[in-house]
């Protein structure tokens, strides 16, 4: 596997390419164009300076998270392929610049949903949070206007406030998507994509929905085993994968992470190894945050988690995802430098601890 570490650029981030770059074996950043708009064409010139950049402070370009689909392919209207020759150029260009990974997601009008970006933890750390009492109270719209008065001016992705503005509009376009059309939407778009991926050998890596049920009663399609499966098989080619993100597949404690890792034995390009807290289960009353990377914070064995990983043979970038803010800093909500530093070296000690295991026996 190799250690990696999300950067936003240099015009976003509040992290800097010089101090990622000493996190004990942190050797390359995913990244992205922040500055594009979903279906907009990645020009080689814009891919060839990012990488550049990244490459100038000692990493490596070891991804790209993400190459966002526009809402016309997940409705699959009239737009829809004149989108898809969009996105087929961009693969094209990242290709042509050396770059062969691409976490993307094909969630409804949200990337991810939260109630709060700072909740206050016993250890006097800040985390981001989820309720469901406090979703059901709450107006899509008005959802909006709050993550932004969080952000603490930062950029919040999948809630930029330009895409926001149009909540109303968005929710329009998918009244009539349910389940099963936006599963065949997204078959017909990977279809679409597959011989350019065969060609410049990119991986694609389909982020889990976050949380993994219906939010605003927004269809979910990728949260589960069976549904994470089918979607292999439909499009049963090696570049079609998984970013397997343990957090947000775990939003749904039915899903067995470990064993989801090795029934998906050579699809999973890509890993998000983070840890959460459940409050409360109940289905009305649901409630979790986001822990620190170690097991005993939160509820998931990130041991057998990574040990999955390792067993089935993954070799690709992993990361660090949602730390805590820690030590008094200011930063990107979920993606401050200090826990997330933590966070990495934990799992690779880890990975040392299980690999040095297996060698011996």
């Amino acid at each position: 596997m190799e250690m990696t570490m999300r950067w936003y650029g240099s015009r976003y981030d509040t992290v800097t390419l010089q101090q990622i770059r000493q996190v004990p074996g942190v050797t390359g950043v995913i990244s992205t164009l922040y500055d594009t708009t979903p279906g907009e064409v990645w020009t080689r010139e814009a891919i060839h300076a990012l990488k550049e950049e990244v490459e100038a402070a000692g990493l490596r370009l070891s991804g790209i998270e993400s190459v966002n689909v526009c809402d016309s392919i997940k409705v699959g209207d009239a737009d829809r392929d004149k989108y898809i020759a969009n996105y087929i150029e961009t693969l094209a260009n990242l290709g042509k610049e050396d770059i062969h990974l691409v976490c993307y997601n094909f969630m409804p009008v949200f990337d991810w949903t939260r109630t709060e970006l700072a909740r206050v933890r016993a250890d006097g750390s800040t985390v981001l949070a989820y309720n469901q009492k406090a979703i059901d109270a709450i107006d899509a719209n008005d959802l909006a206007a709050s993550m932004d008065k969080m952000s603490n001016g930062t950029v919040l992705p999948g809630w930029e406030p330009e895409r926001m503005a149009k909540v109303q509009e968005l929710f329009e376009m998918y009244k009539d998507v349910d389940g099963e059309k936006l599963f065949q939407n997204l078959v017909y778009f990977l279809k679409a994509i597959m011989p350019v991926c065969n060609e410049y050998d990119i991986k694609m890596a389909i982020h889990p929905d976050d949380p993994a049920w219906s939010v605003f009663g927004l269809t979910r399609i990728i949260n589960s085993e069976k549904n994470i499966l089918r979607l292999m098989e439909a499009v049963d080619d090696v570049h079609n994968g998984v970013t397997f993100c343990s957090g947000s597949y775990g939003t749904n404690l039915e899903n067995d992470l470990p064993h989801m890792i090795r029934v998906l034995k050579g699809r999973i390009h890509f890993a998000h190894v983070r840890n959460l807290h459940f409050n409360d289960t109940s289905r009305e009353n649901y409630d979790f945050e986001e822990a620190c990377h170690i097991s005993k914070d939160g509820n998931f064995d990130m041991y057998e988690i990574v040990k999955a990983l390792y067993e089935t043979g993954f070799d690709g970038p992993i990361r660090p995802d949602h730390g805590r803010m820690i030590w008094g800093e200011k930063a990107m909500p979920g993606y401050g430098l200090y826990d997330r530093a933590l966070g990495a070296t934990y799992i690779q000690g880890l990975w040392e601890a299980i690999e040095k295991n297996a060698q011996r026996g």
